[in-house]
Formats: structure tokens, C-alpha cells, sequence
């Protein structure tokens, strides 16, 4: 997946980035496995959507993929998010 590979090296380059993700909760398993044409990340989560579940789902995954700090900067009831992530990486 060549758009993973460009977001980790923008992420490496600029030290923070701002993703917008579309989630579907309730899947079969949890993976990051599109991107749209604007750019949205398509991810589908094995957690439900309630108490927060899918939300901790969510950043736990991007934090593993790109081992960088997640955060929801909006859209925390919504299935689309604004992700903030920072890498933990040292300069």
C-alpha cells in the first residue's frame, strides 16, 4: 500500500501530520485498507461503537502503524475523524 509508505515518510520528514479517516466499526478484523481521492484514510475497526470502544480502537492502530502519538483533534462521534499524529521519534 504505496499511500501508507507516502504518509510515513511525510510523517518522518515534517514531524506531525494531520489525517482525515473514515471508520467502520464492527468489522470483521481492524486495518487501515484505502484512501479516497481526497486523501481520507478508509479503516475498518473490529470494535463497536459505544463507550468510546472504536475510538481507542482507532488510535491504538495508527499509534502501531506509524509508532507515533494519535490523537481525535475532531469528529469523536462521527465515523469521520480528524486524527493529529506526532512522531515519537527524536531529532
Amino acid at each position: 500500500m504505496e499511500f501508507l509508505a507516502s504518509l510515513k515518510a511525510q510523517l518522518k520528514s515534517k514531524k506531525d501530520l494531520k489525517l482525515k479517516v473514515k471508520v467502520t466499526p464492527s468489522a470483521p478484523r481492524s486495518e487501515i485498507f484505502d484512501q479516497l481521492a481526497d486523501g481520507t484514510l478508509k479503516v475498518r475497526l473490529q470494535a463497536p461503537p459505544e463507550n468510546g470502544k472504536a475510538n481507542k480502537a482507532l488510535l491504538k492502530l495508527l499509534q502501531k502503524e506509524f509508532n507515533a502519538e494519535a490523537e481525535i483533534i475532531s469528529g469523536e462521534t462521527s465515523s469521520k475523524k480528524q486524527i493529529r499524529l506526532d512522531s515519537r521519534e527524536e531529532p
